[in-house]
């Protein structure tokens, strides 16, 4: 049996590891040059660095993704602080703050002010609990509306970075779903994780290794055109170079973003609404200790700013605004909103904006019901993706999370129907 996966990205890549991982023979197909979808990692010329095409951040709780670079043999290219720790910055007072969620089970941090937002009391939380418990046509705001204590200082910023939406329109149930994997756990499944050299370094290059040392090497640019269907299965991967037939025992997981699936397979729903996220590259010589992680920042256009060696990094989600403003004036912009939190003064350095117009599908409750599920119509064909249904919403553990389920459902695994999960 072999198992034809078609995108590199990380939920093609997981899913490339777990079929072989299961002794399957496995052939992988990219349209692009290069592994990674929007995990990806390139060498700028005008910053004379290596940098990722965004900035991604797990957290010690993404059992996926813990899992899967343990398995490539990259689990030293994640690091972060030791406890669960979150620094923030107020723009308009300047003032600072940590949420201090510690290392234990416990929440302990509850108990000390210091620890929590300024000017919240411990029962303030019980909304996050609330969270855990949405229905799903609830926005993030239905729950905590921007009256609550919590709301500008950490709703907005936690909603906007892990859904890529307002919490005005994002779906409470996939936020709820991720903090029931990590806050609920306590500290220890908190501590975020940051790639310390490249997404590529830490993701990509690690499980392409691992995959080619088991003869598994991917034909990029190989762009697929369609499907050819016979007797009430996939026969055939069309593509433009040519057609690879598929045998009576293969299976195959196609890992593509929506748009591109909803294409080539026959009548499949998917989801049609995408949000941007925007992203800033700076070098900055004569660099401080940097921060122990990222910092999250109200009130500015950049929300989150991350420093890797001399290069600061900034991130702005649910960006759909600002895609069409010239690139350097959002250089000047996000640099100015850098330099404040880090302390900097003087002109912008050298700099490299990244627009991406579809990052994530709209994460909405009207979107929601649109994510397919990981199988079809086709008893050899699956479905990987972050945007394909399941319960978390469209991160890198999503991602891998998917390729995984996918892999299992390709190879006839038991008990892997993810609608269980």
């Amino acid at each position: 049996m072999t198992v034809h996966i078609v995108g590199c990205g990380l939920a093609g890549l997981a899913a490339a590891v777990q079929a072989v991982g299961r002794g399957r023979s496995v052939r992988l197909y990219e349209a692009a040059g290069q592994a990674g979808g929007r995990c990806r990692s390139f060498f700028d010329p005008v910053l004379g660095r290596t940098i990722d095409n965004g900035n991604h951040l797990l957290l010690s709780g993404n059992r996926s993704a813990r899992r899967f670079v343990e398995t490539i043999g990259s689990a030293g290219e994640l690091v972060g602080p030791d406890r669960a720790r979150f620094d923030f910055l107020r723009l308009a007072d300047g003032r600072r703050w940590s949420l201090d969620l510690g290392r234990g089970m416990l929440p302990l941090w509850l108990l000390g002010a210091r620890h929590r937002v300024p000017r919240t009391i411990a029962r303030d939380y019980f909304a996050l609990v609330q969270l855990m418990l949405a229905r799903p046509h609830q926005t993030v705001a239905d729950i905590v509306p921007d009256d609550h204590p919590l709301y500008d200082a950490l709703i907005v910023p936690m909603t906007i970075a892990i859904l890529n939406a307002a919490p005005t329109e994002g779906a409470a149930v996939l936020l709820g779903a991720v903090l029931r994997e990590t806050f609920l756990r306590g500290g220890g499944a908190c501590r975020p994780l940051v790639a310390r050299r490249s997404l590529d370094a830490a993701l990509v290059e690690p499980a392409l290794d691992w995959l080619g040392g088991r003869a598994v090497r991917p034909q990029f640019n190989r762009r697929l055109r369609g499907l050819e269907f016979a007797r009430g299965r996939l026969a055939a991967l069309a593509f433009a170079e040519g057609t690879v037939a598929i045998g009576p025992d293969d299976a195959v997981v196609l890992a593509v973003p929506p748009a591109a699936a909803g294409e080539i397979v026959p009548d499949l729903v998917v989801p049609t609404e995408t949000r941007a996220i925007l992203n800033a590259h700076f070098r900055v010589d004569g660099m401080a200790a940097p921060p122990p992680g990222p910092v999250g920042v109200i009130g500015s256009l950049a929300e989150w700013i991350f420093v890797r060696g001399d290069v600061v990094s900034t991130t702005t989600s649910a960006a759909d605004a600002g895609m069409d403003e010239d690139a350097g004036a959002l250089a000047g912009r996000l640099w100015q909103d850098a330099a404040r939190v880090l302390g900097r003064a003087g002109p912008v350095p050298p700099w490299r904006i990244i627009k991406e117009r579809r990052a994530t599908y709209a994460q909405t409750p009207s979107q929601q019901p649109l994510r397919p599920q990981p199988w079809t119509a086709w008893p050899n064909l699956f479905l990987a993706g972050d945007w394909i249904a399941g319960p978390l919403p469209a991160t890198i553990e999503g991602a891998i999370r998917s390729g995984d389920r996918a892999a299992e459902l390709a190879c006839g695994v038991e008990g892997s129907d993810p609608a269980a999960r």
